[in-house]
């Protein structure tokens, strides 16, 4: 069955229990965010923290901007909720990343009157090679530095056009936020040339820095290419633990938000040291090391560089 018309169906079955027992109320799955109460300014809604994250950075005070999902949820298997269905409605503009992960919203997103804006369709996607999703693309586009910047301006175009009267402070936002990824891709590129060439490959549990590494100069190495829950097949553990071992590689990476186990197991074979805090689909809480998306992105290249430079 497609996955929009399980969505649909999940989505159903739960309005209607909700609508059988209004006076005991409806509580949202932990995965969903709290709707904070309408304080006047236009609503931008988007999937996840992280393009909710840099949708408020571009739109500063001019709109009310929040995540249907929490800090730390895996986005690729999240499944809507009546209230997601209510908030979604209400908005002013619904903000997506595409490329299938986030799917899961595409069936209330018909049901809406706000304009949609799916940040990906500014990208040259990298189709994945493996598995079963082989040949499709890597929605990961916005932890690389530079798709960022091309996310920040599909914003800048989107936000500006539902505020116009606030057009110009949206501008010099997004240049603001533009400039500083720009230097944190300068720094990365640069970081990643100084380092021994056998090092310059990025080991890592799930296949989402495809686009970070082909802007830094990096070959990549992962046990899966789509986090599903999985441990990775035995070809593709084999064949990362080969990779360790052929390039001395000093570091391998996990994300914050998948299973760790096997990629520890082949850094204890290996004799190398394991790092699980990258962030991709998710901040931080406010007191972690990613709580804002230009924190993640600074936090990552901090990691990535550390740890291959030995």
């Amino acid at each position: 069955m497609p996955k929009d018309v399980r969505a649909g169906r999940r989505i159903a079955a739960l309005a209607a229990a909700c609508a059988l027992a209004p006076l005991a109320g409806c509580a949202a799955p932990g995965a969903a965010a709290p709707a904070p109460a309408d304080d006047g300014r236009p609503l931008v809604l988007a999937t996840f923290t992280v393009i909710a994250d840099l949708a408020r950075e571009v739109a500063g005070d001019a709109a009310r901007v929040e995540s249907l999902t929490r800090p730390g949820v895996e986005v690729h298997d999240y499944e809507p909720t009546p209230g997601d269905l209510v908030r979604t409605e209400g908005a002013d503009l619904v903000v997506t990343n595409g490329m299938g992960i986030d799917d899961w919203l595409l069936t209330l997103v018909e049901r809406a009157a706000a304009p949609h804006v799916v940040l990906s369709d500014v990208v040259e996607p990298i189709p994945i090679e493996t598995g079963h999703y082989a040949g499709n693309p890597n929605a990961h586009a916005w932890v690389s530095p530079a798709e960022g910047a091309a996310y920040v301006e599909a914003l800048r175009v989107a936000i500006g056009d539902l505020v116009p009267a606030e057009r110009a402070a949206i501008d010099r936002r997004a240049a603001a936020i533009t400039a500083e990824l720009e230097r944190l891709g300068d720094r990365l590129r640069d970081g990643v040339a100084a380092l021994p060439e056998a090092h310059r490959i990025l080991v890592t549990c799930e296949g989402a820095f495809s686009y970070l590494a082909r802007d830094a100069g990096l070959a990549e190495a992962s046990l899966w290419p789509v986090n599903a829950g999985g441990q990775g097949t035995p070809q593709s553990i084999a064949e990362v633990a080969a990779a360790v071992e052929r390039t001395g590689v000093p570091t391998v990476f996990c994300e914050s938000t998948t299973h760790p186990g096997t990629q520890q197991q082949i850094a204890r074979n290996a004799g190398v040291r394991f790092d699980g805090s990258l962030h991709v689909d998710s901040l931080s809480a406010p007191g972690g090391p990613a709580p804002t998306y230009l924190a993640l992105i600074e936090h990552d290249v901090d990691a990535i560089l550390e740890g291959l430079g030995g």
